[in-house]
């Protein structure tokens, strides 16, 4: 059957990457259908400390503009232009993200975004969302969905099913079990907590609010993202094993003495630590690959469904909203059938995928240890000075990602380790980069780099 004799479509899963989905499918003329385990978000408060605030890079950026309603995001962002690091010694630096204007991530709260983008839906598009709607089983006869409010069965099994039901998605699981994919779910050896610096006299940030803060202590590390009230979000991310991990902080003495000793210019602006700290859950952490996302024209994958991942380069969000856009793109092509379009979105995001992956995972190492070593900071100059030189051929691996939505993260990260190898032997025994012979470097960096024009 022809994609466009067939006007309806049913989401599972209303969150981010669901309501933003649901918007774009919408505009087209869609009749659209969402189901959502929990409570609709705008009529109760997210459950504490399981939020982690997200950074809206350029992806989630163009994403938004896409469906045009980036205007009405854009109030909720606060603007971070690098990380205030916060040594051990009490000494703190601005690592500036970018250099160029505009090079900048943004804070924002997961919660209000989610609520803006499910008014964007429902109110604004007609899409009809089903809340405390959960998906139980999939089959070859449909998806069994209880209605958790009167404990009522239906059975859905109208197609196309597209499911953005999070990480822990009931249809990559029956796809998986089913044989049609092979999927992996790879927990990472830390876990995380989440508390709140609350603003100080008169609403103002206590900490400076255009960056985002670390404490990096190289097997662990605290962050804290501002938000447009005055209060900062904090995570703490621990390894579940070892001398620093929560089962040894249970008391208030043992939190405290902890606080004391690896983050003492905080402990001071957080009154209610040890009761946040104990009150609020204790997060896993993982990463989910599949080799597929798609059954045909049934039932396809998206966002973490298809691919969660680890949240340390602040591209899980990002990265769905540009499976949204890719999947909108490709519905442009109107004489496709629905298993065409499905095998063509997978085609085209299944390595960008398993890219960010991997390097949101080297990005938490350089997060929590790496910002602390001097050659980190001497290799971020020289990439600098060589993006300077060469802006059509060296863009370091974390602006590619960030600020460049046209670059795949593929070629963002081929291109990220033929760069780090580079830097590395340029800064191999050299302590400044007044030492390095920059016109040499930036000969062998175009020897290295083909022009990324040429590879668009």
């Amino acid at each position: 059957m022809q994609l466009m004799k067939r006007r309806s479509v049913r989401i599972f899963g209303a969150g981010l990457c669901g309501s933003l989905l649901a918007v774009m499918l919408a505009r087209r003329g869609f009749d659209v259908t969402a189901y959502e385990r929990q409570n609709d978000s705008r009529k109760a408060n997210a459950p504490a400390g399981r939020s982690i605030n997200l950074a809206m890079s350029a992806r989630g950026i163009h994403a938004l503009k896409h469906a045009g309603i980036f205007s009405r995001v854009e109030p909720l962002l606060v603007p971070m232009r690098g990380r205030f690091v916060h040594h051990e010694d009490g000494a703190t630096e601005l690592q500036e993200y970018g250099q160029r204007p505009g090079e900048q991530i943004y804070s924002v709260s997961r919660a209000d975004l989610n609520r803006l983008l499910l008014s964007a839906a429902e109110d604004d598009h007609g899409v009809g969302i089903h809340f405390r709607h959960e998906a139980l089983e999939l089959d070859s006869g449909g998806v069994r969905i209880a209605n958790l409010d009167d404990g009522s069965e239906t059975v859905v099994s109208d197609t196309p099913m597209i499911a953005a039901d999070g990480a822990g998605s009931v249809f990559r699981r029956a796809l998986h079990e089913s044989g049609t994919v092979k999927a992996t779910d790879a927990l990472l050896d830390h876990s995380y907590k989440e508390l709140t610096m609350p603003p100080g006299p008169g609403g103002e940030f206590q900490l400076e609010p255009g960056a985002l803060h670390i404490w990096p202590r190289g097997g662990f590390m605290l962050i804290a993202l501002p938000n447009p009230g005055g209060n900062f979000t904090m995570t703490l991310f621990l390894p579940n094993t070892g001398p620093q991990n929560f089962s040894k902080l249970r008391t208030g003495n043992e939190i405290e003495a902890f606080f004391d000793a690896h983050f003492a210019d905080v402990r001071s602006l957080l009154p209610d630590l040890v009761e946040m700290f104990q009150q609020n859950p204790v997060g896993i952490l993982g990463t989910v690959r599949c080799d597929g996302w798609h059954d045909g024209g049934r039932v396809l994958l998206v966002g973490d469904a298809a691919h969660a991942v680890v949240p340390f380069h602040g591209q899980g969000m990002n990265l769905a909203f540009e499976d949204c856009v890719l999947l909108d793109q490709i519905l442009d092509e109107q004489e496709l059938s629905w298993a065409e379009v499905f095998a063509r979105f997978e085609s085209g995001q299944v390595a960008n995928a398993n890219a960010i992956a991997d390097m949101a995972l080297e990005n938490y190492i350089e997060m929590r240890d790496t910002v602390r070593n001097p050659k980190h900071i001497l290799q971020k100059e020289l990439a600098f000075e060589l993006e300077r030189r060469l802006p059509s051929r060296f863009i370091p691996r974390y602006s590619m990602v960030m600020f460049h939505a046209e670059i795949p993260y593929e070629t963002a990260q081929q291109r990220g380790n033929i760069q780090a190898q580079l830097l590395d032997e340029l800064t191999r025994d050299v302590d400044d980069v007044g030492q390095i012979d920059i016109d040499a470097a930036e000969r062998e960096a175009s020897a290295r780099l083909a022009p990324l024009s040429k590879l668009h």
